[in-house]
């Protein structure tokens, strides 16, 4: 008898355990886009709300990450710097340089739990 109640506890703790293991791994995956011979990679992206983004530049020459929208803008990166932004809110928003007008992208943000 004790051996069942034992299965029994450990059946009902394993699920809470699978989803925290889940829910730290879905947190700890970066969601990167390079800035790489003047594009920005990738050119569209889809995401959860509640995501962090990071654009890394990888160029020689100097770049920004400005959404249309006023959302979100980050200072000049030289080569290897990073800006971060996290979407909450569902939507989409279209981003440039500033410096160089005609490298745009792209982030699409579903709810939180859809799939994308």
């Amino acid at each position: 008898m004790p051996r069942i109640l034992l299965f029994a506890a450990v059946l009902a703790v394993a699920p809470g355990i699978a989803f925290a293991s889940d829910t730290q791994t879905a947190a700890a995956t970066p969601t990167v886009v390079e800035i790489h011979n003047m594009k920005f990679n990738p050119p569209t992206l889809s995401i959860a709300a509640g995501t962090k983004v990071t654009w890394v530049n990888e160029d020689s020459s100097p770049h920004t990450v400005t959404d249309k929208g006023k959302v979100f803008r980050s200072a000049g990166l030289d080569t290897k710097d990073s800006f971060s932004y996290t979407f909450e809110s569902p939507g989409e928003f279209t981003y440039f340089c500033t410096i160089h007008p005609m490298m745009v992208g792209k982030i699409v943000v579903k709810p939180a739990g859809s799939s994308s």
